[in-house]
């Protein structure tokens, strides 16, 4: 995704000021070394193929001269632009583990002729911590330890921009080691981001980098309470926020809640049809229901859509219906899109105020990511938030074989 929003692996998410993108594209399952590629000083810019080369095949990295903090940041700056790229990913990966390493040693040379706190110290210092962080998520267990040791060391800095940063990239490796063991340590680690928080309820860094651990936890096998928690502390933190949008964030997470806690519950549908008539729930009394929060613009939607296709053929006659929500805001387009794949199942739409995420229903279970889909059973009550792809067909095929 680009412009102001952010992704996950589950699809189209929803606008959003714009991101920490290392620690989201981290946090997402995304290589850090790509987040920096794209956003950060290690960028690569699109160069010709025709360039020197190592004795590996890969556009050459020089050595890491002596020179002044200028000289040596001009360097590094120049490493941006190879006169080529690597062809493949793996190449990539290696070309910027040397790019990286040949930085760190630049970023030393730079703090070494440095007085601690002035600009050059602190270009240089995010110069290390870049590095360090594109050399740990290439595997680097040293570089990792590093990492960690000197964002602490900086967590003190009279720049509190830099200290702030430290901080963060403290928790970023924190957030990493909790994915990586089905959450353990969730709870210490979201205590650190609510003092983060608390100390300044306006840092939409770290309010950003919170709402990606919520959301990983939200997909996170066994994750459910970890993400409740998470939705809640920020419910809490943003709302004592100056910042407008963090405050319209923080009304959203009440919504992420509701939602969350819904399995074993009814659920509330209303709406509009796109006939303009209103949507009675009680239409759907007795079935089993699948509700498709979708978009016509969202890819990962379109996709799924022949594997609900095929489920409501196979179960709708014995009692399966399907309600679309759509957060398209061109209706026109809708419609056509709707009538070009004969779509047979009722679609609610309601007019944007602002942008498709307005919906009422997208609101009411705060809706940042589609496709969400939310099965419920014969008796009104949710059967599961989570039934993609070829779970879908078995939970139906449990459903309708009790």
């Amino acid at each position: 995704m680009t412009m102001t929003s952010f992704a996950t692996a589950g699809g189209r998410r929803s606008p959003l000021p714009r991101p920490m993108a290392a620690a989201f594209r981290l946090l997402a399952g995304v290589s850090l070394a790509v987040a920096v590629i794209a956003c950060g000083p290690l960028a690569l810019a699109a160069q010709p193929a025709e360039a020197p080369q190592d004795a590996e095949g890969l556009p050459a990295v020089p050595p890491c001269p002596d020179g002044t903090p200028e000289e040596l940041m001009a360097f590094v700056q120049q490493l941006q632009q190879p006169q080529g790229r690597p062809k493949t990913r793996e190449e990539m990966m290696q070309y910027f583990g040397k790019v990286a390493a040949v930085s760190l040693e630049a970023a030393d040379k730079i703090l070494a002729q440095s007085q601690p706190g002035d600009e050059t110290a602190v270009a240089g210092s995010r110069m290390k911590l870049e590095s360090l962080m594109m050399l740990s998520q290439l595997g680097d267990e040293n570089a990792e330890k590093d990492l960690v040791a000197y964002a602490n060391s900086l967590t003190d800095s009279p720049n509190p921009e830099l200290a702030n940063e430290a901080r963060r990239i403290g928790l970023l490796v924190a957030a990493r080691r909790v994915m990586n063991t089905g959450g353990k340590g969730g709870a210490e680690l979201l205590q650190s981001i609510k003092g983060m928080l608390e100390a300044n309820p306006d840092d939409a860094q770290t309010a950003q980098l919170a709402m990606q651990v919520a959301s990983a936890f939200e997909n996170m096998p066994g994750g459910a309470d970890l993400s409740k928690q998470a939705y809640a502390m920020l419910a809490t933190s943003l709302a004592k926020s100056s910042d407008e949008r963090l405050q319209q964030m923080a009304a959203k997470f009440d919504g992420v809640l509701r939602r969350l806690d819904l399995p074993g519950n009814p659920i509330e549908i209303t709406g509009t049809l796109l006939s303009g008539e209103a949507f009675d729930q009680a239409s759907l009394e007795g079935q089993v229901v699948l509700v498709d929060f979708w978009a016509t613009w969202c890819g990962p939607c379109i996709a799924e859509l022949p594997n609900v296709l095929a489920q409501y053929k196979k179960y709708h006659a014995r009692g399966f219906e399907v309600i679309g929500i759509s957060l398209d805001e061109d209706k026109q387009a809708l419609v056509d899109f709707v009538e070009e794949r004969k779509i047979p199942w009722p679609i609610l739409f309601e007019k944007s105020e602002g942008s498709g995420w307005n919906h009422p229903m997208a609101t009411k279970y705060g809706i940042s990511g589609i496709p969400t889909v939310i099965l419920v059973g014969r008796d009104g009550r949710v059967v599961s938030l989570d039934v993609r792809g070829e779970k879908l067909g078995q939970a139906l095929d449990k459903l309708f074989a009790e």
